[in-house]
């Protein structure tokens, strides 16, 4: 497909893997590809993505909708199949698919507009609501990943990179809970596990709808840390209380939402340990 647009914030993370690399590579003809099988007219992709290519697309029928093509990664493997299982409640409807090439046509929520755009204290009350809605058991015959592979695959990550550890003690630390953590879970769900107010837009159908899930059954005490994580000014000024509030909206036990917090913060990604977080993560360690 030639001229298509790539945005920058996709096009860097791309070249950082041979994988992604490869992947951009490929990406116009499979989006040409796309275009042709379901019909689309595209407009210019949006910016923000760094790991798939997303653009407002327009069906032959008139329908809105958006093509997204992801760049494979671990994490968001199973995307597709959590928005079957979900089906649009309460997260944006897969209106066609392709596992293979990662692509995804889905409802186009209309205006849009991010729940990041919100004070945070709305941001809390709308992302538990959703998530009190999400957390549904999949069926016995469910192919889900445990939220286990996820934190093995965080784990060996942070492994690799020990001698870039800012500090051993509290590295170790997360990496023990990262392991204890998923045993002693008291109840288990479908989680979305990347659910934050940008992952969140104002729609018509529904007043919010979720987009980006990746799904891995576990701990639901889990699922509050990537909103608080990104509410990192009120965390840092007020950690207890913040997460106390979060985990009260969520019906979920705050200890547990706290000791989630600290393994994150401790042993996860090592872009995090790049974050002025060292004080926060002191401060909520067991």
């Amino acid at each position: 497909m030639r001229g298509m647009l790539v945005p920058m914030r996709l096009r860097d993370a791309c070249r950082s893997s041979p994988q992604g690399a490869e992947w951009l590579t490929r990406l116009p003809e499979v989006i040409g590809q796309l275009v042709r099988r379901w019909s689309l007219s595209l407009a210019a992709p949006f910016d923000e993505a760094s790991c798939s290519w997303v653009a407002p697309a327009t069906r032959a029928d008139g329908m809105l909708a958006v093509l997204k093509v992801a760049m494979p990664h671990f994490e968001g493997e199973q995307e597709i199949e959590g928005l079957r299982f979900w089906d649009g409640e309460p997260t944006v409807r897969l209106l066609d698919a392709d596992q293979e090439l990662g692509a995804m046509l889905l409802e186009r929520c209309e205006p849009g507009t991010p729940l990041c755009e919100r004070p945070e204290l709305e941001q809390d009350v709308v992302i538990a609501g959703l998530l009190l809605r999400l957390w549904r058991s999949p069926p016995p015959s469910h192919r889900f990943r445990p939220l286990a592979s996820m934190l093995a695959y965080w784990s060996e990550e942070a492994l690799a990179l020990a001698d870039r550890w800012p500090d051993p003690g509290l590295v170790r630390a997360g990496l023990h809970l990262f392991r204890e953590l998923p045993q002693s879970a008291p109840a288990e769900a479908l989680l979305a596990t990347d659910l934050h107010a940008g992952n969140v837009l104002r729609a018509r159908r529904e007043p919010w709808l979720v987009i980006d899930p990746k799904p891995f059954v576990g701990d639901p005490a889990y699922d509050a840390t990537q909103h608080l994580l990104n509410c990192a000014a009120r965390l840092r000024a007020d950690p207890d209380g913040t997460i106390r509030r979060f985990s009260d909206l969520l019906e979920v036990n705050h200890e547990r939402v706290r000791l989630w917090m600290f393994a994150r913060l401790a042993a996860g990604p090592c872009d995090e340990w790049r974050n002025d977080a060292a004080a926060l993560t002191r401060a909520l360690a067991p």
